[in-house]
């Protein structure tokens, strides 16, 4: 059975499969699953699928994937992320429907109800969605299972590379669109400076993850996007990691430059240090906006 991961990257013109070639020999978390990329696109990819089954999510335990013990633990750890990403995105989703696909512990949600004019999310994992849904928070177990033609906004914050039939699944999230309504995602970047000028073993050995099924480029999330029936794509750099987190990994070959290091930390550091990635195309996330 041809892998539809790879099928769709061939289809979409992003691998050319006599430029493909092992990257790295493995993940973190299984064995037996290897790291290609496409020397012609850039684009990084699992060389399978196969323990993705589809109830791989729905079955965890409580909030044990986000290695907390309560929600109220796990949302601290991603407070950052959803206030940035509220700041970031708050124009779009004032007064609008909004969906948030993957929410997790739902953190987004909290802040995007305060100008939405409706939030609801998909969230697979049954344990959480009962916690959402006893917060008053409407949530689906899958993109299928959510109003056609219900939302105005739709995001997925660092879900999409996750996702085992990306195409399929953008087609769907297309089809919960109303006309005219955008689709906002978040995903790691193949060229990630740790990856692209410093080929930092260190990193491999821990960013490589089993669940990381793609790591795009800005051409590779376009293409995808375009080829589900979205327009006006745009795609940007967006560097979530400062310096002191890069002068970390470097030196000490481990994350958490941006605690430990905390001398190295300031608002017009972290900003040069994210334009110059930027300017190189080399910021460790992408994002993307389309318009259905």
């Amino acid at each position: 059975m041809e892998y539809l991961i790879e099928k769709q990257l061939s289809d979409l013109q992003l691998i050319s499969r006599d430029k493909v070639f092992e990257y790295y020999p493995r993940v973190r978390d299984k064995e037996g699953i290897r790291v290609l990329k496409c020397a012609q696109s850039g684009v990084i990819y699992l060389s399978g699928n196969e323990h993705l089954k589809t109830t791989y999510y729905n079955d965890k335990k409580g909030t044990t994937y986000w290695s907390s013990e309560s929600r109220e633990e796990g949302i601290k750890v991603t407070s950052i992320d959803d206030q940035r990403r509220f700041e970031q995105f708050k124009e779009m989703v004032i007064g609008a429907s909004y969906l948030d696909i993957g929410t997790g512990m739902g953190g987004i949600l909290d802040r995007f109800r305060l100008v939405a004019s409706r939030v609801c999310a998909v969230e697979p994992q049954n344990e959480i969605r009962k916690i959402l849904d006893n917060l008053g928070y409407t949530v689906f177990d899958s993109i299928e299972s959510a109003p056609k033609e219900g939302s105005d906004v739709v995001s997925l914050f660092h879900v999409f590379e996750h996702l085992i039939d990306p195409l399929g699944s953008l087609k769907s999230i297309h089809s919960l669109l109303k006309t005219g309504g955008k689709i906002i995602i978040e995903v790691p970047h193949a060229r990630d400076a740790l990856l692209e000028t410093f080929d930092l073993e260190s990193f491999k050995r821990v960013t490589f993850f089993s669940e990381h099924l793609i790591l795009h480029t800005r051409t590779s999330l376009s293409r995808f996007l375009g080829a589900a029936g979205f327009k006006n794509i745009a795609v940007m750099g967006y560097q979530r990691y400062p310096l002191a987190n890069h002068l970390y990994w470097l030196s000490k070959g481990l994350p958490g430059g941006h605690t430990n290091l905390t001398q190295f930390r300031n608002t017009a550091l972290d900003n040069e240090y994210s334009s110059a990635l930027n300017a190189v195309d080399q910021t460790d996330t992408l994002i993307a906006i389309a318009e259905k």
